[in-house]
């Protein structure tokens, strides 16, 4: 769970149903890294960003932890889009951090390997066009437009909590990498690390619309969870993009009487998948509360508050963590 000013792990146990805390290893204590935040997660590990834009990896359960090697890259003015963590278990296990950088439609990433302990060289994606694929052209900045219900156009910057800034996935399907990621103006971004080429989804809802967006990854697919206003209620949804039909389709939604209270509260939805379940952190200035989806029986369960010292604590997001003894740094 990713928290303000908060000193040490805090874990939702969904075999349990229990929040658990452990301690952070002493590197993350030191003065220059108290600001860093997770960016990143993946076979019990953590990935943080420090202040700096460097990176620190740990096991949150052993407590072992160590900083990457300094960034090295050429553009330093590019913009980061995308901060995926990966790992593989042959011989020993080793990780993998991916960055993409750039704006649209001029995209490139750039890997730590764990194996070699740097990083490598940057390399440029282009955009893929072929009969295969769709090209949905871009040119929107950051800002989205909407009409508010006084008929004033108004603007909206994607909301997105700090440590969800950079909100991506990974998924591994036929030897092919792909990283997904949201464009500032909320349209999905693959990026096929393995064919280093790029291309965009269509939009789910027009680009007027208001809505809050996150993109998770269940059981080795992306999927994307809406928040959404339309008719004076709130929807909270779950979309997969079918590449027969060329088009989103809905898989699970959370009932009108419970997505019905965040009508109207301006909230930002931050999630994370693991297996057949999804984690949404859900805040708003009036409203804070965390929920489990259930995609094999579409159930919708919200879970306790966490307390740490009879303080109610407020996460603004979470990240899927596996206790693994043997990994380490």
């Amino acid at each position: 769970m990713v928290a303000p000013n908060l000193n040490q792990s805090v874990i939702f146990d969904s075999a349990e149903s229990t929040w658990k805390r452990i301690n952070h290893p002493p590197l993350l204590h030191e003065e220059s890294n108290q600001s860093c935040i997770p960016v990143a997660a993946s076979g019990g590990l953590i990935c943080y960003r420090k202040l700096s834009g460097n990176f620190i990896v740990s096991n949150p359960v052993t407590g072992s932890c160590s900083e990457l090697p300094p960034l090295q890259f050429s553009s330093q003015d590019q913009p980061l889009n995308a901060i995926v963590m990966s790992t593989t278990s042959k011989d020993q296990l080793s990780f993998k951090i991916v960055l993409v950088f750039g704006e649209l439609p001029n995209l490139l990433f750039k890997v730590y390997n764990s194996s070699t302990g740097c990083w490598e060289d940057e390399t440029v994606l282009r955009r893929k066009v072929d009969d295969n694929s769709m090209v949905y052209d871009s040119t929107d900045d950051n800002v989205v437009y909407f009409l508010n219900k006084a008929g004033i156009v108004v603007a909206s910057n994607m909301q997105r909590s700090p440590s969800k800034q950079f909100s991506s996935v990974i998924t591994n399907k036929d030897g092919q990498e792909i990283v997904y990621f949201l464009s500032s103006s909320g349209t999905v971004v693959a990026c096929n690390l393995t064919c280093k080429c790029f291309f965009e989804y269509p939009r789910l809802l027009p680009v007027f619309s208001e809505y809050s967006i996150d993109v998770v990854e269940c059981n080795g697919e992306m999927l994307i969870v809406l928040l959404s206003e339309f008719l004076e209620t709130a929807s909270l949804r779950v979309w997969k993009y079918d590449e027969a039909n060329r088009g989103w389709q809905q898989i699970a939604a959370m009932p009108a009487a419970n997505s019905h209270e965040w009508y109207g509260k301006k909230a930002d939805i931050n999630c994370v998948g693991a297996g057949n379940q999804i984690f949404v952190c859900l805040n708003s200035p009036e409203l804070c509360t965390y929920i489990l989806c259930d995609l094999e029986t579409n159930k919708w369960v919200e879970l306790p508050k966490c307390c740490i010292n009879g303080e109610v604590i407020d996460f603004m997001s979470a990240f899927s963590f596996e206790p693994r003894i043997e990994a380490s740094v």
